[in-house]
């Protein structure tokens, strides 16, 4: 993937031992995807369209604080990656209100709210199945 091919609004690698960034994983943040890259010589690549993200937590672990760093779960709609989570980043509460900026951003554009998603992936809660009918 070029860099020409989105404008990042935030970017960073996993952080290892001592908070260096040592690591084949990065993160990138756009206005509308959150992506992981993983890999060398053949990179993955998995996306999160922001508005699918149904909830997030950020954990601060006693060696990730050692660092200043943290994780972030993110919790979505996404059929690949109902769950992902961003290992020991810098600035993790910084990162998290600005995946939520942008979610927001995201939501009010498609219109849709979190109580939405609920649903998203089936018929919801109003599916009449009445077998009745076939006699």
């Amino acid at each position: 993937m070029k860099r020409e091919e989105f404008s990042y609004v935030w970017t960073d690698k996993k952080r290892t031992i001592f908070g260096l960034p040592i690591s084949f994983t990065r993160y990138f943040l756009t206005e509308t995807k959150f992506i992981t890259r993983t890999g060398f010589l053949s990179i993955d690549e998995d996306e999160i369209d922001l508005y699918k993200i149904t909830d997030k937590k950020v954990k601060f672990p006693f060696w990730q604080r050692i660092v200043k760093c943290g994780t972030i779960m993110i919790f979505s709609k996404d059929t690949d990656t109902p769950t992902k989570e961003v290992h020991c980043i810098k600035n993790a509460r910084k990162v998290s209100e600005l995946i939520d900026k942008y979610l927001n951003i995201m939501r009010d554009k498609y219109g849709i709210r979190g109580r939405d998603l609920m649903h998203i992936d089936g018929y919801g809660g109003d599916f009449d199945d009445n077998t009745d009918d076939l006699d």
